[in-house]
């Protein structure tokens, strides 16, 4: 009998954007979390090779689900000069692998699912965290990620007002005009201040590596999705306003070495037994989500291997079901 080719199916953008949508990433992304919470994932530390003469550097996040019955890698990269070259800042490819065999499975573009993954986390986030009823979406950062974001907080809670504010006020405009047919007021405030001291939920989506939002313009009750802080010395709130609020972050080793923590962690200011929670436990039932009204929340992103495996899985699956992408016999086998 001849043998069967094994054939790799490699996927496009085009493909998965047809196929996954930012609220089926939100609940795919929210099955990840329990597993993580529960200890059913494995995941090692990502691994970052800096490029300091290009001003950026590349990310290795190998994960390994077995409920889902899938192992592998995303390779992504930041690079935020590439605003002027005209590319995207963050660009990623995820390969999947059969962890029974070994053998490729599939080579998808994951740029996309890199910002619906991580628009999803925080969805998953103020679901948990947030009051119930939150209305006042405040975006600091105007970049792809916050539009993310709101298109999945919004699935989530009962948003109907949107304040921005970005460095570049054309970024703020641009995302204003595209939030325009969402049905809710959505205005650009001046300031970082103005934009976030109303706001139920706030959002960091920067490459701030000095403070953006302080503490005093935070009132009780604010859970805040900070999202920007995903390297070394990156830093988007105040650190007394990490000292006020009850944190939650998606996994503690990568949070201390880069996430919004990291920098607080390091000086003194905030120390490791002040993180409440992962956000894996929250979602897994071993910690509580939102305890009280009063209380500020925040959840500390830095973006998971298993949120990555988890939506390419899902792309993976719908895509081979519809005949979509391009199959290469890659190995010869």
């Amino acid at each position: 009998m001849e043998s069967q080719t094994h054939r790799v199916l490699i996927l496009s953008r085009r493909d998965i954007e047809s196929v996954v949508t930012i609220g089926d990433a939100i609940e795919s992304v929210e099955a990840a979390f329990r597993e993580h919470g529960l200890g059913h994932a494995t995941m090692p530390a990502k691994v970052y090779l800096d490029l300091p003469e290009h001003e950026g550097d590349f990310r290795a996040m190998p994960a390994y689900l077995p409920n889902l019955k899938i192992a592998g890698i995303k390779w992504v990269n930041s690079h935020p000069g590439n605003r002027a070259r005209g590319l995207p800042s963050v660009m990623a490819v995820t390969i999947l692998s059969d962890p029974a065999t070994a053998l490729p499975m599939a080579l998808l573009d994951a740029t996309y699912l890199t910002l619906v993954r991580t628009g999803a986390g925080g969805g998953v986030a103020a679901r948990r965290l947030a009051r119930a009823g939150s209305s006042h979406l405040a975006l600091v950062g105007c970049g792809v990620q916050a539009k993310a974001q709101a298109e999945a907080l919004r699935r989530v809670l009962p948003i109907r007002q949107v304040t921005l504010f970005d460095l570049r006020q054309e970024t703020a405009r641009a995302l204003q005009a595209e939030m325009g047919g969402w049905g809710m007021k959505v205005r650009v405030a001046p300031t970082p201040r103005e934009c976030v001291q109303e706001a139920d939920i706030v959002v960091t989506a920067t490459p701030a590596r000095q403070p953006v939002v302080e503490a005093d313009w935070i009132r009780s009750g604010t859970h805040i999705n900070a999202i920007g802080a995903d390297a070394p010395g990156k830093q988007e709130i105040e650190s007394a306003l990490l000292a006020r609020a009850r944190i939650v972050v998606d996994d503690k080793e990568q949070a201390f070495h880069s996430g919004e923590v990291n920098v607080p962690l390091k000086d003194g200011t905030l120390k490791p037994e002040q993180i409440d929670a992962t956000l894996g436990e929250v979602v897994a039932g071993k910690k509580p989500g939102r305890r009280t009204d009063e209380e500020i929340t925040l959840f500390d992103s830095t973006g998971l291997a298993i949120q990555d495996l988890s939506v390419s899985r899902l792309a993976f699956d719908r895509c081979r079901e519809r005949g979509l992408g391009t199959a290469i016999d890659l190995l010869g086998l």
